[in-house]
């Protein structure tokens, strides 16, 4: 049985079950299905990007010769940020495929698909598997024959494009005077952020390179990481410390302490530095960005680029203006293009993690804030988030349909923390304590685990409730 599925962003697996002709088959299958949708353009170009793992490369060039194989032209755009894959394809009105795991381990893998309207959606998906078990013996013969790919693709420099999207709209003094940490690690997007940050006029300084993967999940964070920004904070040289995960579509802000911002307040503090008005988040994200009123209207999601993107789509059929899109992870998604000082900042509705670290910083810097102080004075609470891993999503499913469903097993599970007022189904299950303390628990769509996100009073409150649903749902799950 394989292991890759569509999940909240893209199709994911291991590398053992995606290397070879799933690689190649359903990226035939997606641009076969462009063409059956009539959304392929004249061109036939289609770009693909890969992020810096082990096995990226041979993907990527398994890629490529897919849409060879399906008379594209392949353009090969190298080890590039997912956002800036995805703007270079917005501006040619090209199809686009981005290989990456994201922040998943280097075990496995998996591919982003964008038509040339943007990030596919969930009718893409099927059209996609359907296109995908519709594939015949002749496209099998015809990948079976294929020796290593090696014809020529056109090739691509999207990153200074990237770059200077932010330089011309933030301006060269937009950052003077702020030093930044910068948490390089295996980051596609690690060399972009730091020279970014120097067009801005912050003095950036880097830390942790590695050559080797690392997993950097931006929401669910390592203890190796947390203690790496607390020893770099321990020198004093940085205002700041930023970070993307692998592909380079969601942040990691941390204060001059180490203490890392959580994503939906880097999104919230985006929101207010842009001015915007309409927010469109997950069901995860804090209950603070209603109670800020930094936004007019805030619409709730399921958990997942394409939800958020489908309620942003909702939100302007309404008529509602300055829309963003946010996520817990940090992840944004700018829904409407943003005019400042004869500066234009266009739309860019996937996932973005530059945006909204130059968004915190600016706004730190124009008001001569420290991030803590932002923090404090958004009142936002404290949450906290992670997961328990190799948690089948049987198993995970059978746990949330009893707390969701059972009332009698929902008291009694949550009975050590509290008494449970509201309850949430729109994806996993949120629990609202009578104290006001919030227990979410769903399941990964990106591999087999089961996230636990909490909300409280204080920091130390919110890290023993975590602990405490992490524990509570291990002894559930058998553990």
């Amino acid at each position: 049985m394989t292991s890759l599925k569509f999940g909240t962003s893209g199709l994911r697996g291991l590398v053992t079950d995606l290397r070879g002709w799933p690689s190649y088959g359903y990226s035939l299958a997606f641009l076969r299905h462009l063409d059956v949708e009539n959304l392929a353009t004249a061109s036939r170009q289609v770009l693909v990007g890969r992020d810096l793992r082990a096995s990226s490369p041979e993907i990527a060039a398994l890629v490529l010769a897919a849409a060879e194989a399906a008379k594209f032209e392949p353009v090969d755009c190298g080890a590039v940020p997912t956002p800036a894959l995805a703007l270079a394809a917005l501006e040619r009105r090209a199809p686009a495929i981005m290989v990456t795991g994201s922040h998943i381990p280097d075990d496995r893998n998996g591919l982003k698909f964008y038509t040339p309207a943007g990030e596919i959606g969930k009718a893409d998906e099927a059209g996609i598997l359907e296109a995908f078990a519709a594939l015949g013996e002749n496209d099998l013969l015809e990948f079976e024959a294929m020796a290593e790919w090696e014809h020529a693709a056109s090739a691509l420099d999207v990153a200074a494009t990237f770059v200077a999207r932010y330089a011309d709209f933030f301006g060269s003094r937009a950052l003077s005077g702020l030093t930044v940490g910068v948490y390089q690690h295996s980051s596609v997007a690690r060399d972009i952020l730091v020279e970014v940050l120097e067009r801005l006029g912050a003095e950036p300084v880097a830390y942790g390179r590695a050559e080797a993967f690392i997993p950097v999940d931006t929401e669910a964070h390592r203890p190796e990481d947390i203690a790496l920004l607390k020893e770099w904070a321990g020198e004093g040289r940085c205002d700041a410390f930023v970070s993307t995960d692998g592909d380079g579509d969601r942040p990691l802000v941390a204060d001059a302490d180490g203490a890392v911002l959580r994503g939906d307040v880097v999104g919230l503090l985006t929101t207010r530095h842009l001015g915007l008005s309409t927010i469109v988040t997950p069901v995860t994200s804090c209950s603070a960005i209603e109670r800020s009123g930094i936004a007019a209207t805030v619409r709730r999601t399921k958990v997942g680029s394409p939800f958020v993107i489908a309620g942003m789509e909702e939100a302007a059929q309404a008529g509602e203006a300055g829309i963003v899109g946010f996520e817990a992870n940090g992840g944004l998604l700018l829904g409407s293009s943003v005019e400042r000082g004869g500066r234009r900042l266009s739309a860019l509705a996937t996932r973005d993690s530059i945006l909204p670290i130059l968004a915190v910083l600016a706004e730190m810097a124009s008001t001569k804030s420290s991030l803590a102080g932002l923090f404090d004075g958004l009142d936002a609470g404290f949450s906290a988030a992670h997961r328990l891993k190799e948690v089948p999503s049987a198993d995970s499913g059978r746990l949330l349909d009893r707390l969701a469903g059972e009332e009698s097993f929902r008291s009694t599970f949550f009975s050590p923390v509290g008494t449970v007022a509201e309850v949430d189904r729109l994806d996993g299950v949120r629990i609202t304590l009578v104290s006001g303390e919030t227990v979410h628990y769903r399941a990964s769509g990106n591999a087999p685990e089961l996230r636990c996100y909490v909300e409280a009073a204080s920091a130390e409150a919110a890290e023993r409730l975590l602990e405490w649903g992490l524990e509570a749902a291990g002894r559930a799950l058998g553990r």
